[in-house]
């Protein structure tokens, strides 16, 4: 079952999103997170991603008052991303309400702790974060790019017991110019056992209709909802739709 995700960017407890990763493209968007979430459950959408954009960039959980505002007024489940880097911010997290934990940068500078995570939570409480720009992974809020390819740091952490992968083509984020289509058509087709969340460049409801046909688990949409490409009520109709079909 494909499973549209909406996403809540988080900086000072306010949403914005940004452009291709860069803070200083961020729009503000004046309404409420919780408000949002609420609307999110009343559409029969059972999904939300948050990243708190505050902690991405200090390394440590900022906004988890918001994170537990929503997990505790809602029944949605919710991943959540950004600042988690430490036991201390891991538990605040789990703590908090977040269902599962993305792991980004962390996987790819501090792999026997995201190993040891694994290891005592559950690989089911966590999803890979696999970020890239022309098919090599980037860390520390896409500012840095690596060597390492996407596939390679999928492998890597499959064969760890990892099975949920959100992965964001740079690129599209923020873009509003389409899906990755060929891009997580390759990963389905190389790693199918993978439940794999497609993030960047959705624009339109056709394009969920692509990624459920490759087999994606699902599809993380933000931009397009802020500005209106189509409603929430749209998206939990369409959810709807092809969960009956």
């Amino acid at each position: 079952m494909f499973i549209p995700i909406p996403a809540i960017d988080l900086i000072e407890g306010k949403c914005v999103r940004l452009t291709k990763g860069d803070y200083t493209k961020s729009k503000i968007y004046n309404f409420d997170p919780v408000e949002f979430a609420r609307e999110v459950e009343g559409e029969g959408l059972p999904r939300l991603h948050v990243v708190d954009l505050d902690g991405a960039k200090t390394g440590v959980v900022v906004n988890y008052r918001v994170l537990e505002k929503i997990t505790n007024e809602t029944s949605l489940v919710v991943d959540f991303g950004g600042g988690v880097k430490s036991d201390d911010s891991l538990r605040i997290a789990m703590e908090c309400g977040a269902a599962q934990i993305v792991i980004g940068s962390l996987a790819v500078k501090e792999s026997a702790l995201f190993e040891h995570w694994i290891g005592e939570h559950g690989a089911h409480r966590f999803i890979l974060g696999a970020d890239a720009r022309q098919g090599l992974v980037a860390v520390s809020g896409w500012k840095e790019l690596t060597e390492i390819t996407l596939n390679d740091l999928i492998d890597e952490y499959h064969n760890k017991g990892i099975y949920y992968v959100i992965c964001t083509d740079i690129e599209r984020d923020g873009m509003l110019q389409g899906s990755s289509l060929d891009l997580y058509k390759s990963l389905r087709e190389r790693f199918p056992e993978v439940k794999l969340i497609a993030s960047g460049g959705v624009s339109a409801l056709s394009e969920l209709d692509s990624l459920a046909d490759i087999g994606a688990y699902g599809a993380v949409i933000g931009k397009a909802l802020y500005e209106g490409y189509f409603t929430l009520k749209s998206l939990g109709d369409w959810h709807q739709k092809i969960r009956v079909s």
